[in-house]
């Protein structure tokens, strides 16, 4: 309310301030008076030229896409590799070894059973034969011990499951709508 009333005070000092404004117009203003006023004299318009500031062009450096080279192919990849663990705390005894030569792997890996028995699998993998393995098990002769098994007791009584209780919905409140104070 007081931005309105400011904004009123204004216009009307705006008004007031402005002559001739409210000439003739019956508001009681004196008719205007004749003013003996003597114009400048105004020289002829001056020709400006505009120059426009002097800017490089944008400067392009060429840059070179960078050479990608493949590596060459080995015709004819080979490789070999072995492993092994033997440990006599555990018991844990494994190896495996393999080869490639001329596009035919080679292989053969080996481990000790729970049993005792030995398993060992050696196999070939090529383009034309795809892959073929044979497996032996050998030894045998002693058998892991395990530690006894606790058996426990079978239980007596059968317990029906409690009835599970569902939840009664939960209402929804939401306030009511309050009007903005100024509009």
């Amino acid at each position: 309310m007081i931005a309105k009333i400011l904004v009123l005070c204004c216009a009307c000092a705006a008004v007031s301030a402005a002559p001739g404004v409210l000439d003739g117009l019956g508001y009681g203003v004196a008719a205007p008076i004749a003013h003996a006023y003597a114009a400048p004299a105004i020289a002829a318009p001056i020709a400006h030229t505009y120059a426009a500031p002097a800017y490089a062009a944008p400067v392009v450096k060429a840059v070179a896409a960078p050479i990608i080279r493949a590596e060459p192919v080995d015709p004819n990849p080979a490789y070999s590799f072995s492993y092994g663990v033997a440990d006599p705390a555990t018991g844990d005894q494994k190896n495996a070894a393999e080869t490639l030569q001329n596009g035919v792997v080679h292989g053969q890996y080996s481990l000790v059973e729970p049993d005792g028995h030995v398993r060992r699998v050696t196999y070939t993998a090529d383009k034309v034969n795809g892959f073929n393995a044979v497996v032996e098990r050998t030894g045998g002769a002693h058998a892991v011990a395990a530690a006894p098994v606790a058996v426990a007791a079978p239980i007596a009584k059968v317990v029906a499951p409690a009835p599970v209780a569902v939840a009664a919905p939960v209402a929804r409140y939401t306030l009511p709508a309050i009007g903005h104070p100024w509009g």
